[in-house]
């Protein structure tokens, strides 16, 4: 079974959490910054947005309350404009064809990955969909893959995972499954994924095929 991160994985979300963030930063009088400035930190989720946007830790006093706000902006406009990467679409139906499975697993909340995935009519496709508060711990840990492992009555050793961010190929390689690194995601000029211990690096989406 193949499991897959969603943001920098299977969508393209960044314009619409790049959006988010400027809606928020205009609140506090800062000029719009540029998409290609705030990509690379579209799969660190709520916490790498704030710390590009406003340079915030979750130690900072001001976090949560930020948090919340960005969330709620993001709330708005996280349907606008998602897109699946180049390859995507026929990487899933070619995984289906073969009579393969594939699942969701994704530190996204899930108060946007159901409705998200419902948008791009991948919800009733996907074999299992995990997102980051299914589990009191979310990804670098393996605890939101071994749950996808029980919806999907599967063992981890029988999964391949697949992802754009250090904390996914953590969490794969600590649940026992094969890793593999999307380099076409939101993988940042100081990241070094050659690094990060994974079994396999793809460039494009459907090079995963030749590692099933």
């Amino acid at each position: 079974m193949i499991l897959f991160d969603l943001d920098g994985t299977l969508l393209d979300t960044a314009p619409d959490l790049a959006l988010a963030l400027n809606l928020q930063r205009q609140r506090y009088g800062l000029e719009a910054l540029p998409l290609e400035v705030i990509r690379p930190y579209a799969s660190h989720g709520s916490t790498g947005l704030l710390s590009v946007g406003f340079g915030l830790t979750p130690k900072h006093a001001d976090f949560s309350a930020m948090r919340e706000e960005y969330l709620n902006l993001y709330d708005e406009v996280f349907t606008r404009s998602p897109i699946l990467f180049d390859g995507v679409a026929e990487l899933l139906f070619a995984i289906e064809n073969q009579g393969l499975r594939w699942g969701i697993v994704t530190n996204k909340p899930k108060r946007f990955t159901d409705p998200l995935l419902k948008v791009m009519q991948l919800s009733h496709r996907a074999s299992c969909v995990v997102s980051g508060d299914d589990s009191p711990r979310a990804k670098p840990y393996p605890d939101t893959l071994f749950l996808a492992c029980e919806q999907a009555v599967i063992a981890p050793v029988d999964c391949i995972y697949v992802g754009d961010a250090e904390r996914d190929i953590q969490a794969g390689i600590a649940a026992g499954m094969r890793t593999v690194v999307a380099l076409y995601g939101y993988i940042g000029s100081e990241d070094e994924p050659q690094a990060w211990g994974a079994d396999w690096m793809v460039a494009q989406p459907l090079e995963v095929l030749a590692l099933i």
